[in-house]
């Protein structure tokens, strides 16, 4: 995990550029948020692989911060499933198996599937989610790591539209570590953009038709077919 001592400064400059830029939208991020997520950004891109060993001496020592800051920003990402912590042992970037995969997944779906039940009883398509679908069927035909976002964004409209602040927060804990598998289905060239923007129209025009039960089964179709194509993969 060591780096040039020039790439350590230039992830420093972008860590304070991400806080200057927050200062003047968001307010103040303190030095654990913005690094805390470079760490995520990493993670979720693929920098920092599967069980690769995150330190708080490394954490200090990459991005130039104090041993307690660093150990906040690793405790936030624990918080979060995006990195793993035992006892007496560093933590470590959160490795996807076929377990992970099927539990992420299917907790997902659970969450989804009620809510598209009670959409569809009152034909509420979410404008955000056709937003989102638009963004997918948008791009460039074929497998595309870019569909990832938006397609969060899609399944989060959905929950969100609800209007339940449990559920939507009970969901987001769910989100960086869907974003995880996503991004290594992405990253595998699994999943096509068309294909993924058909089936979501599929699911609104089922909740539009206040067909529920419909809605809720194209959507286990939808999951159920990246969480297969994803343990395929990886064990592959």
């Amino acid at each position: 995990m060591r780096k040039r001592l020039s790439d350590k400064y230039t992830d420093r400059g972008r860590i304070f550029y991400a806080v200057l830029m927050s200062m003047s939208t968001l307010g103040v991020v303190g030095v654990v948020e913005a690094t805390s997520r470079m760490l995520r950004r990493r993670i979720l891109d693929g920098s920092l692989a599967g069980d690769a060993t995150v330190t708080e001496a490394w954490v200090s020592t990459e991005f130039g911060i104090a041993r307690p800051s660093a150990k906040a920003a690793i405790e936030q990402l624990v918080a979060v499933g995006l990195l793993i912590r035992t006892a007496h042992r560093s933590a470590r970037v959160a490795a996807i198996d076929a377990t992970v995969v099927r539990d992420v997944y299917r907790t997902r779906a659970r969450l989804e599937a009620a809510a598209l039940r009670e959409l569809a009883a009152g034909a509420v398509v979410p404008p955000a989610a056709v937003a989102a679908n638009a963004t997918i069927a948008a791009l460039p035909p074929g497998p595309n790591p870019a569909t990832v976002d938006p397609d969060i964004l899609f399944h989060t409209a959905l929950i969100d539209a609800i209007v339940s602040e449990r559920t939507s927060r009970m969901y987001r804990t769910l989100l960086d570590e869907a974003r995880l598998c996503m991004a290594q289905v992405q990253d595998r060239r699994l999943l096509d953009a068309r294909e993924i923007a058909a089936q979501h129209l599929a699911i609104l025009e089922a909740v539009r038709d206040r067909d529920g039960d419909l809605a809720a089964g194209l959507l286990h179709e939808h999951l159920g077919s990246a969480e297969e194509r994803l343990i395929s993969a990886l064990g592959a």
